[in-house]
């Protein structure tokens, strides 16, 4: 099994920054890839960012070119840099990982991230 356990969600202006972390914990070298996805009052879950190993990332369209996804497997952690946030960027961040041995997902607690206008 793996634990996941997010911070640094909190309230920001538009236009500011947050910096998001999840550790992982217990049998981590099951995972490959990680990512972050949200969750916005009455919306479903979507991802923003993944990344595979430290270097393969991908990224949603809306957060493209303002959300950095990064990854420290020394630390066994993930990072969501997020820039020039927007009020509609207010959401639950969750952190994810994939089980590359058994295809399962781990998920974390989640953080709450909210941007006033």
């Amino acid at each position: 099994q793996v634990q996941l356990a997010e911070s640094g969600g909190t309230l920001v202006q538009a236009g500011g920054s947050l910096n998001l972390s999840c550790v992982a914990s217990g049998e981590t070298r099951r995972v490959n890839a990680m990512g972050w996805y949200r969750q916005a009052p009455d919306k479903q879950r979507e991802r923003v960012a993944a990344i595979s190993g430290t270097t393969i990332t991908n990224y949603a369209p809306s957060v493209r070119g303002r959300f950095v996804i990064s990854r420290d497997p020394a630390k066994n952690t993930v990072y969501l840099q997020m820039n020039r946030l927007e009020p509609g960027d207010t959401a639950v961040y969750y952190c994810h990982a994939v089980d590359f041995t058994t295809g399962g997902d781990y998920w974390g607690q989640g953080t709450q991230v909210t941007v006033s206008s």
